[in-house]
């Protein structure tokens, strides 16, 4: 069996009720919190928030980009907004306002990007397929994608010693399953997390495909593949140690994401083998270059390839 002291069997918890019990904790040691929504408080789970700190919880509608813009300004005023939105909108509706009002001037807002790949089931229109391509070439922005529901406490919490703006990509939120459940990882922006250790092949995931990438290590030690995951929940700035570590010691990589395998965890991982020298096979799975029509988010996974099935079938093509 793989080494790993995390993922036992099917868990499932709510990203989004942890973000919302975390902000209110956030709320009461942090007095320059503030949240702020496009109208989507219950959604969001932040009307908690609004309850208790009324003063500090700002519903600006249906106008994302004002949102943004909003924030900018009470970031230059010494506030640290945290903005909730859907992953289409906070990287696409407004992406000027992200760029150049917020990032251009390396504020500290806090975007939480729900809905992210293909897990909002509202087709073409909500599918935030290209995201990471996106907010990942922005200067000054850090870009994070928990691998845990979890995982989203320690994320928010280490924000508040983070200089600068964050993006914080969320699946749909709810009824994700929980990798570590046993004991808690240390979590650093920045830093992998050796979910499973293994010398043979390495997955490379983010966000709700890391617990697929250890389904799939689970299924190939059986047949004696010992296969490292790296929960690379940091997009940006990215652990390129923790890469060139696997591609020295595994040979083999292949990277799992809910996007576009074009400029988003693969593209970037493939950066950083093609300038390190070191000879290694590399494979990127996720959305191909298509507009994924309705469908489950597990559906959608088998369909495109991406899923546990399709995790083991690419790491026994690299043997």
């Amino acid at each position: 069996m793989p080494k790993t002291t995390f993922h036992i069997d099917d868990l499932f918890s709510s990203a989004r009720s942890v973000v919302s019990s975390t902000l209110l904790e956030i709320g009461k040691i942090c007095p320059e919190a503030v949240v702020m929504t496009a109208d989507l408080a219950r959604t969001n789970q932040v009307v908690n928030f609004q309850r208790t700190y009324p003063d500090r919880f700002f519903n600006i509608g249906i106008a994302e980009q004002n949102m943004f813009g909003i924030a900018a300004g009470m970031a230059l005023e010494g506030k640290i907004p945290f903005v909730c939105t859907m992953a289409t909108f906070a990287s696409m509706r407004a992406c000027e306002q992200l760029r150049t009002d917020i990032c251009y001037q390396n504020l500290n807002v806090r975007i939480i990007a729900n809905n992210a790949g293909l897990s909002s089931m509202g087709g073409a229109t909500h599918n935030a397929q290209e995201d990471l391509a996106i907010v990942r070439s922005f200067a000054n922005l850090t870009v994070v994608t928990p691998g845990d529901p979890g995982m989203f406490r320690n994320v928010l919490l280490a924000t508040l010693n983070h200089k600068g703006p964050v993006y914080i990509r969320m699946a749909r939120g709810k009824d994700e399953p929980s990798v570590y459940q046993t004991e808690a990882p240390e979590f650093e922006l920045g830093k992998a997390i050796v979910t499973v250790d293994g010398a043979d092949a390495t997955i490379i995931a983010c966000g709700v495909m890391v617990s697929e990438a250890v389904k799939a290590a689970r299924r190939l030690s059986q047949d004696g593949i010992g296969v490292r995951v790296l929960d690379m929940h940091t997009i940006k700035p990215l652990d390129e140690q923790a890469i060139i570590n696997a591609a020295r010691e595994t040979g083999r990589i292949v990277t799992v994401e809910d996007h576009y395998t074009i400029g988003g965890l693969g593209g970037a991982v493939a950066e950083v083998l093609a300038e390190s020298g070191i000879p290694c096979k590399f494979k990127r799975l996720g959305i191909p270059q298509k507009y994924a029509g309705f469908g489950s988010p597990e559906s959608l996974y088998r369909k495109y390839g991406y899923d546990v099935e399709g995790i083991v079938n690419a790491v026994r093509s690299m043997n």
